[in-house]
């Protein structure tokens, strides 16, 4: 499976002790060489550019090689180089939270997952309580939709 990620899901992720739930949901994650600047930035907590300076085996990082589609120059760069990436690699899940993103991406025919998404199928599995993680996740100043909230909560079984 070909998954490649913008910068919030690893951000929120990392920020929660949670990161170990990409590589056992998808084996491998792709970070354009931007998404990996952004962990880096000097703004970014400093547990997730701890996390960015020693990344994990699980992650490659790659920059598209090809020109990026006029579509994705709305998006900020960390957006653009992971919906052109994920196009590029023909991905067949692109992570990505930021809902003008999220429908370019739509729109380009990538499928999506999200934070909530990921957090949400963690749950089913077993591996974590949804609802205590939201609610540290909207602590953290994770902004969701209470819809959205519960489109990502696991179906009782």
């Amino acid at each position: 499976m070909i998954v490649v990620s913008d910068t919030t899901p690893i951000n929120v992720l990392v920020r929660l002790g949670f990161e170990e739930l990409l590589r056992d949901a998808y084996g491998r994650v792709y970070l354009p060489l931007t998404v990996l600047d952004e962990l880096l930035h000097e703004n970014t907590p400093i547990v997730v550019r701890a996390w960015a300076q020693d990344l994990p085996g699980w992650v490659i990082v790659r920059a598209p090689k090809y020109p990026v589609p006029s579509i994705l120059n709305v998006l900020d760069d960390g957006e653009r180089d992971a919906l052109a990436l994920a196009l590029e690699l023909g991905a067949d899940v692109v992570l990505v939270d930021d809902l003008q993103a999220r429908n370019t991406a739509l729109r380009m025919g990538l499928r999506i997952a999200g934070t909530l998404g990921i957090l949400g199928v963690a749950a089913e599995l077993g591996k974590l309580d949804f609802d205590v993680v939201v609610r540290h996740l909207l602590a953290i100043g994770f902004r969701a939709s209470a819809r959205n909230i519960e489109l990502a909560r696991p179906k009782l079984r």
